[in-house]
């Protein structure tokens, strides 16, 4: 999601300044997001000088407020009805990893693996748990972004037991060890189990 995006559809809803903008995309997002307020002041920099937003004047506490113009709403309209590409994600971190791992001499691949399956578990047991902690239906939107949250690490898990299937069955190219000899042996003999 980008943060113009977010900070557009936050001001859909009404007028705000960047701290209301700051604590209403956490709140929208479960705090899954947390958001530096600079981001939010150069973001509503950028918004302005597009044309999609405009600044009011102060209040009598000293901020100053933004509102979304025709132009911005325009855009967030054509956001939400453009689906978001797999081009568009961030590049994948973990697989980058487990890639040059393999073909890093002296790492461990599996201990790489295991290292991450362990991490993977811990945040999904923690995804689950907050799941179960509140269900006021104002909190819908704040659920959603949990169970994707829940649902990419199970997809995580599924994909680091297909990692380390994969790593049993791969022979590497003569003087290319992918793992130290021990974790070899260790891994071929949980596989027989």
């Amino acid at each position: 999601m980008s943060i113009r995006h977010g900070l557009l559809a936050l001001l859909e809803r009404g007028q705000m300044y960047g701290y209301q903008l700051r604590a209403a995309f956490e709140e929208s997002t479960g705090s899954t997001w947390p958001l530096n307020i600079g981001q939010v002041y150069t973001t509503l920099a950028r918004l302005e000088r597009d044309g999609l937003v405009r600044p009011l004047p102060e209040n009598e506490g000293g901020q100053r407020p933004y509102e979304i113009t025709d132009a911005g709403r325009a855009d967030l309209a054509l956001w939400f009805a453009t689906p978001i590409s797999r081009a568009d994600r961030p590049r994948d971190e973990l697989s980058i990893k487990l890639a040059l791992a393999l073909t890093t001499p002296g790492v461990d691949v599996r201990a790489v693996v295991q290292t991450q399956r362990s991490a993977t578990m811990r945040a999904l047991q923690e995804f689950t748990r907050l799941k179960y902690t509140s269900d006021k239906p104002e909190d819908l939107p704040w659920r959603l972004v949990l169970d994707a949250m829940i649902f990419q690490t199970e997809a995580e898990v599924r994909w680091l037991d297909h990692c380390e299937t994969s790593l049993v069955r791969h022979r590497p190219a003569p003087g290319r060890p992918i793992a130290h000899p021990e974790a070899v042996d260790r891994a071929a003999d949980e596989a027989r189990r």
